[in-house]
C-alpha cells in the first residue's frame, strides 16, 4: 500500500508561499512511492489546488456540520470541495482544544465531509497526563470509537491520523514501540468494527515528524504515512519526509 504524506500548514501561509512550494512539490512528486496532500487556509486552496495542476492533492483543515446556513466564518464541506480540496482534516487536537470540539461534532463534520465527497482525516491522540496515567490507549480507541461514523470504510473512506497531543510542535516523538503499539492498537480496533475495510484504513502518525526521524517512524508496521505540521511549509523538508516514506513504502500498513 502506497503511504500518504499530508501537510497541515495551520494559520501559516501566504500567495507567496503557494509558488515557492508548488513548483518543488511538483518537481518531484511523480518520482516518489507516496501519495502527497497539503492542507493550507481555506484562502489558499484554490491558487494551490491551481498550481499543483491536479498533480498534488490539496485539502482543507476543518468544515462546518452544516452544508449551507448562518455560521459567520465558517466553511462548508462543499465549499472546500468546489475550491478545489479532495481531503479534510477532521477532529485535529488544536481544533479540539481550542474551540472544544466533541467526539459527535467531529463525527457530524466527517458525515457531512464524506456527502461532499471529500476523504476526512481523523485525528485522535492522548496528552500528556493520560499518557503519564497509562490511559493513551483508552483515550485514543474511545476517541475512535466515538468519532467515526458507522459507514466510514464505504466510498470516499477516511483515514484516521494518530497525533499524541503533547509531541505535537515539541521536537519529542514517542519511542518507536510507542508508535508501533498504539498503531497495532488502532489497526485492531477498525477491524473489529469494519472487517476487511478497516484492515485498509492508512493510520498516519503525526507528532513532530521531521527529515531526522521520519524514516524510523515511516518504517514501523501499521504507520501508512505521516500528518507534518511545521516541516511542511518548507519545501526541502517536506520532500525529504516524502522520500522517506518512498523507502518505507513497503512496511506492513495493514
Amino acid at each position: 500500500m502506497r503511504q500518504i504524506i499530508i501537510g497541515n500548514w495551520k494559520m501559516n501561509g501566504s500567495n507567496a508561499l503557494v509558488a515557492e512550494i508548488a513548483p518543488a512539490v511538483l518537481a518531484e512528486a511523480a518520482q516518489l512511492a507516496a501519495d502527497l496532500v497539503l492542507c493550507p487556509p481555506a484562502t489558499l486552496i484554490a491558487p494551490l489546488a491551481v498550481a499543483l495542476a491536479g498533480q498534488v492533492k490539496v485539502g482543507g483543515q476543518d468544515c462546518h456540520a452544516q452544508e449551507a446556513g448562518a455560521h459567520t466564518g465558517d466553511i462548508a464541506a462543499g465549499m472546500l470541495r468546489e475550491a478545489g480540496a479532495s481531503y479534510v482534516i477532521l477532529g485535529h487536537s488544536e481544533r479540539r482544544a481550542d474551540h472544544g470540539e466533541t467526539d459527535a461534532e467531529v463525527r457530524a463534520k466527517i458525515e457531512a465531509a464524506r456527502a461532499a465527497g471529500l476523504t476526512p482525516i481523523v485525528c485522535v491522540g492522548e496528552d500528556e497526563a493520560a499518557r503519564a496515567e497509562g490511559a493513551a490507549e483508552t483515550v485514543v480507541l474511545g476517541q475512535l470509537a466515538r468519532s467515526l461514523p458507522e459507514d466510514f470504510v464505504a466510498p470516499p473512506g477516511g483515514l484516521v491520523a494518530y497525533e499524541p497531543v503533547w509531541a505535537i510542535g515539541s521536537g519529542r516523538t514517542p519511542t518507536a514501540g510507542d508508535i508501533a503499539a498504539m498503531h497495532g492498537a488502532i489497526r485492531a480496533a477498525l477491524r473489529a468494527r469494519f472487517g476487511a475495510g478497516g484492515a485498509r484504513v492508512a493510520i498516519l502518525y503525526g507528532g513532530s515528524v521531521k527529515p531526522a526521524n521520519a524514516a524510523r517512524v515511516l518504517a514501523l508496521p501499521e504507520v501508512g504515512g505521516a500528518l507534518v505540521g511545521g516541516a511542511s511549509l518548507i519545501a526541502g523538508d517536506f520532500l525529504a519526509i516524502a522520500r522517506a516514506a518512498t523507502l518505507g513504502s513497503a512496511a506492513g500498513t495493514g
